[in-house]
């Protein structure tokens, strides 16, 4: 039986985790900045993702075995999970990565209306608050002046379209992994579709002639820390979720926070107080809508 983590435990890890993903992203903008490709860091971070896992389980013991009835929902899903990579990643390149994280953590709230869409749950009128509390908070973090409003959605719109598609994508696969594919192990499950992105991508890079990787060495040091940032928060997520209660997964939505806070201190991107209550906004707003559904 898995020991329990206290509250203040369990939150402080989760935190920890959702800050190892926003260094994620923030790498993938220094890869992408000095020369990478968003199909380079991708393939480099689903493989070494996956081999990662595929030694966790060979050591844990777990059989590389998936039901025949199970297989083209595994490899849809995978398909899912590279779109939504690369829709992310495109997005992390065009705009700033807190906005492009924001406006992807859209997707709990659209999971949310695919399950009351296909009756898999009642709908609940107390989700709906805050919905419309978290799209007011993202409306106000795009930073649309009145008197701009055509420049400034300009600058952003492709980015903001990347980031929603990749939220779309992931809504697709949260649902899958959380009904088709749930008879198989987690870890199971993330190898499979780390490594059907790890093949495709490749794949599609080396047809395309897009796996570019970077010119220079802090480039390098990018697609390392993205690998291994990601490939810590996949495997910490494996350890802490047997151990804590569902809501206090709500820590997760740190994540944004976390990154905003990264890029001004690395990236040296402008962070104005008004943009972190902003961005709070939302992240509260999607997490009292984890709360809502518990």
């Amino acid at each position: 039986m898995d020991a329990r983590l206290s509250p203040g435990a369990a939150v402080l890890t989760l935190l920890a985790v959702a800050s190892c993903f926003a260094s994620n992203h923030l790498c993938a903008r220094i890869a992408f900045d000095h020369g990478a490709s968003v199909v380079a860091a991708i393939s480099a971070r689903a493989t070494f993702t996956s081999l990662v896992l595929l030694a966790v389980m060979r050591v844990k013991g777990i059989r590389l075995a998936i039901p025949r009835g199970l297989r083209g929902m595994t490899l849809l899903a995978g398909l899912l999970i590279a779109s939504q990579s690369y829709c992310l990643y495109s997005a992390v390149a065009l705009i700033p990565p807190a906005l492009a994280l924001l406006v992807f953590q859209t997707f709990p709230m659209l999971y949310v209306l695919l399950t009351w869409a296909l009756g898999r749950e009642r709908p609940r009128w107390n989700a709906l608050w805050p919905m419309a509390l978290a799209l007011v908070g993202l409306s106000l973090a795009l930073n649309l002046r009145p008197g701009h409003f055509a420049a400034d959605w300009a600058a952003i719109r492709a980015g903001v379209a990347w980031a929603f598609a990749s939220g779309a994508s992931m809504t697709v696969a949260y649902y899958l992994n959380a009904n088709a594919l749930k008879p198989l192990d987690g870890r199971l499950r993330t190898f499979a579709m780390t490594a059907v992105t790890a093949v495709l991508v490749i794949i599609a890079g080396a047809a395309t002639g897009t796996q570019v990787f970077p010119r220079a060495g802090v480039g390098w040091l990018g697609i390392a820390l993205l690998a291994c940032f990601y490939c810590i928060g996949m495997l910490s997520l494996f350890f802490i979720l047997p151990r804590i209660s569902t809501t206090t997964t709500a820590a997760l939505n740190f994540e944004p926070i976390a990154l905003l806070v990264l890029s001004w201190l690395i990236l040296d991107i402008a962070v104005a107080p008004v943009q972190i209550v902003r961005a709070l906004l939302t992240v509260s707003a999607i997490a009292w809508l984890g709360f809502a559904k518990a």
